[in-house]
């Protein structure tokens, strides 16, 4: 799935790649201020999480649970200096608990992702909008 968008349709988006049926785990990816936890906070609320999201910049997850009592879990491993420190928070029990799991900045654990993931990758473009790919 390719699309371009703009901000002001970023809900309609996440429903879009909801609807393509992604892995449960997904990679964000995309300059920093692309709009990643933008999307991610349309995702969970497509998901039914009523709760106020934010970024776990600073917590490395934030758990949610969605109105039918699925658990969104939400990664910012920004601050992370190695795939140890991911684990010693417990990430690999995370990525394998089969809920839903939205990763920004994966690739500083790319040896703990599950093989069966989804990635979202988000340009800037000149013009004020996105271009996204699903895969």
């Amino acid at each position: 799935m390719e699309i371009t968008f703009s901000l002001d349709e970023i809900n309609e988006v996440a429903q879009q790649i909801l609807e393509q049926n992604p892995n449960k785990v997904i990679l964000f990816y995309g300059e920093m201020g692309v709009g990643k936890t933008t999307l991610i906070k349309a995702l969970a609320r497509q998901l039914g999480v009523n709760e106020m999201t934010n970024s776990p910049t600073y917590s490395l997850v934030n758990e949610y649970q969605t109105t039918n009592n699925q658990i969104v879990y939400h990664f910012d491993f920004y601050r992370i200096n190695n795939e140890l420190e991911a684990l010693d928070m417990g990430a690999d029990e995370y990525l394998y608990s089969d809920n839903w799991c939205f990763i920004e900045w994966a690739e500083k654990i790319q040896n703990l992702i599950p093989y069966s993931h989804s990635v979202i990758s988000i340009t800037l473009l000149s013009d004020s909008k996105r271009s996204l790919k699903l895969s």
